[in-house]
């Protein structure tokens, strides 16, 4: 499953956090350290790369890395072991020891910084030339705070290896990574027994923002979080969540210094923030627009309609439904092209989920401008449906109570985007406007992309009946739901089929 941003600009589930190979030695006689993630190499650009001049591009994010850390000029830093092309997308990432603050109650910790996902080079050879004025390559470069433990000398390297995933989402699905979204990664980030399971995205309390040669640069930090935590993060918004995070310090204060060992969530290091987190969610909704999804769609009678066993699924995704026409291969990267602007691109490989916050600028309330604003969204007509059943991996399906009372509630759509193809379901509410859907005519379908219409009067419904999915752990699977007046079905399937 993965989330995207209002707007619907970018984002996909997809990236095995296997970390790239490579030597690791330290320090400028190159003690060998161990690690896994690429080569790590004393000095700013590496000793064995010392006599190379330095890009414009890196020499300003190094600068900004030096006006934090005068005391250390040559830090050890993770290095590609083939750059340019090769399996990993950040050349760098350089490895800080910060003393924190005591006085703010920040810890002593490592802070990590990345070099790739922005323009170094600005010359073509990895990104597009854009010029000062605007984003240097993607616009960001990712950070991320470890807490030291007691008695550690030398950084892990394990961060380094998710930095590497989450770049390589990145080059692969051509998104960014935005202050305010989600990563969902399902394990501990370090492979321990740690609760802290998955990912917020901040900014960098320090370094901030830079403009570079190439363009301007924001540092994105990585800020662990608790499965409880993520959910409030997709059911709210994560700038509230990490707003909350950096005022207590046991949840890692203002600089969001991730905690492995941490073992409660703001939940528990504070009780009325349940509250709090409770009326953003009734009060301001969610900022989750969409999530991918396994999801097929068909329609038929409603006899018809259900699945005799989790295993039909595979046939809804591996064979093509009538409601959705075979379609030429220029027609199919048009399509791709129209999804990429409104939707989530890539594959999906099941490790990451990845939800971003809504753009403000982009209008809640504007289905065809958000998604189907370019010519090749006419390449198919629109086609009335008079049913539909729609199958559902149960990840996914979890969050359809919050599409209904954090989106649909308050007047926004929300959307499935396929993992396995390039479909998407997008639920609409009657205050949204320019969808092709309306009270006349809920279902319809242009091309792969269904719209389904919500009236005022149903939403409740469909909210009491779906409530029982928003605690996934207690549904018995496949459940089936079904609204026989509106000729709507919905049944949610396990993960893997």
């Amino acid at each position: 499953m993965m989330d995207w941003k209002e707007g619907l600009s970018g984002g996909v589930h997809l990236l095995d956090a296997a970390p790239p190979s490579g030597e690791v030695v330290g320090g400028a006689a190159g003690e060998v350290v161990g690690g896994a993630a690429g080569e790590v190499v004393g000095g700013a650009a590496g000793v064995v790369e010392a006599l190379a001049p330095i890009p414009a591009g890196l020499e300003a994010l190094y600068a900004r890395c030096r006006s934090i850390y005068p005391d250390q000029p040559n830090p050890l830093q993770v290095t590609a072991l083939v750059k340019l092309g090769g399996p990993d997308p950040l050349d760098y990432i350089s490895m800080y020891a910060n003393p924190g603050n005591p006085k703010l109650n920040i810890p002593s910790h490592w802070h990590y910084v990345s070099f790739g996902c922005s323009d170094l080079h600005g010359d073509g050879r990895v990104h597009e030339q854009t010029g000062p004025e605007s984003p240097s390559g993607f616009g960001f470069e990712l950070t991320m705070r470890l807490k030291k433990e007691e008695g550690e000398k030398s950084p892990p390297t394990w961060p380094a290896a998710i930095m590497q995933a989450l770049s390589k989402y990145v080059f692969q699905s051509e998104s960014v990574l935005c202050v305010g979204d989600h990563v969902s990664w399902h394990c501990p980030l370090d492979n321990s027994e740690s609760r802290v399971q998955h990912m917020l995205m901040g900014e960098d309390p320090q370094l901030g923002s830079v403009t570079t040669p190439n363009g301007s640069v924001q540092f994105v930090q990585i800020v662990g979080v608790t499965t409880e935590e993520l959910r409030a993060a997709q059911h709210w918004n994560g700038i509230g969540v990490l707003d909350i995070i950096k005022r207590m310090p046991s949840a890692g204060g203002p600089w969001m210094v991730t905690d492995m060992r941490r073992g409660e969530s703001i939940y528990e290091l504070e009780p009325s923030v349940a509250e709090e987190v409770e009326n953003g969610i009734e009060n301001e909704g969610s900022n989750l627009s969409g999530v991918s999804a396994r999801i097929a769609w068909a329609e038929a009678e409603l006899g018809n309609m259900v699945p005799s066993s989790p295993q039909s699924l595979r046939t809804d995704f591996d064979q093509e439904s009538e409601v959705s026409p075979r379609i030429t291969h220029v027609e199919s990267e048009q399509i791709k092209s129209t999804l990429q602007k409104g939707l989530m691109q890539g594959t999906n490989k099941g490790c990451i989920t990845r939800g971003m916050q809504e753009e403000k600028a982009a209008s809640e309330a504007d289905v065809e401008g958000n998604i189907a604003s370019t010519d090749s969204a006419e390449l198919f007509v629109t086609r009335r449906l008079e049913s539909v059943h729609l199958t559902i991996n149960l990840e996914s399906g979890a969050l359809l109570p919050l599409a209904l009372r954090g989106r649909l509630k308050h007047g926004r759509h929300f959307t499935f985007k396929s993992v396995v193809d390039i479909g998407a379901v997008t639920l609409v509410p009657p205050a949204v406007a320019g969808a092709f859907v309306d009270a006349t005519c809920p279902y319809a379908s242009r091309g792969p992309w269904l719209q389904i219409f919500i009236p005022d009067d149903f939403l409740p419904v469909m909210a009491v009946d779906l409530a029982d999915l928003a605690d996934p752990e207690e549904v018995t699977l496949p459940a089936t739901f079904r609204w026989p007046r509106q000729k709507l079905t919905i049944t949610v399937v396990a993960e893997e089929i």
